[in-house]
């Protein structure tokens, strides 16, 4: 499992500074995950690699990164940031929807080519069909379809029975409670994401029986369904009378 943060600060001073070092102190400390997807593409491609090397000196080797632009960079963007960060000696396990959307997948295929990186990329994409299309481009090497956003659970595996054909990696964007069990179904799964807290509260809190990880793993639930028991208490403390 691996946690998502990075997010950049607000710029009216009330920031403490450090708060890229304690999201890695919560994933990996107090919760035992084993790499960070890390927020880029809003700033110049130097100030983004400053920002990762500041994660990656807190961190140490072991820890891994993914990066994730949020198609933010321009093909040529894309390229300086990789350079930069393997000046630095950091390597990056996947670099997540690098540029911008009017590149679709071409823009994709460069970077993944010229940038010598394994690109991510299919949460903006909402049928199987521009799975299909990205996967016979050469623009992926992980799908991170979101069954949420894409047509339920069944398509979602629809998407992974081709990446199977095309020997794509699958992630899933967001949510474990749901992308946990559907990258335990199939081969060529690879990483759980969760937000902090302060992102999504919903996930720490709404899980009754959410279970500690174990070596890095995120034990699923054998009961019927997807196995989660809900915080009946979190739910009336939020609940809105209509």
């Amino acid at each position: 499992m691996i946690g998502i943060g990075g997010y950049y600060l607000p710029t009216d001073g009330s920031e403490k500074g450090n708060e890229i070092e304690d999201e890695i102190d919560f994933f990996r400390d107090e919760h035992g995950m084993v790499g960070m997807k890390l927020k880029v593409g809003a700033q110049a491609p130097e100030e983004d690699v400053a920002r990762l090397l500041r994660a990656r000196r807190h961190a140490g080797e072991a820890f891994l990164f993914v990066v994730d632009a949020n198609q933010g960079y321009t093909v040529p963007e894309a390229l300086a940031f990789l350079d930069m960060a393997r000046a630095e000696g950091i390597e990056l396990r996947w670099f997540e929807e690098p540029t911008r959307w009017h590149g679709d997948a071409r823009s994709l295929r460069d970077v993944r080519m010229r940038g010598n990186v394994a690109v991510a990329a299919g949460q903006s994409e909402h049928s199987r069909v521009g799975m299909r299309e990205m996967m016979t481009l050469g623009a992926i090497d992980v799908s991170n379809y979101d069954a949420s956003w894409g047509g339920g659970p069944t398509e979602w595996r629809r998407v992974a029975a081709l990446a199977s054909a095309f020997e794509v990696e699958l992630a899933h964007h967001e949510e474990a409670q749901l992308g946990s069990h559907l990258l335990a179904s199939v081969p060529g799964g690879t990483y759980v994401e969760a937000f902090s807290p302060a992102r999504d509260p919903i996930f720490w809190n709404l899980i009754a029986n959410r279970p500690k990880l174990q070596d890095g793993m995120f034990p699923l639930p054998q009961e019927p369904g997807l196995g989660w028991q809900l915080d009946e208490d979190f739910i009336e403390h939020h609940r809105v009378d209509r």
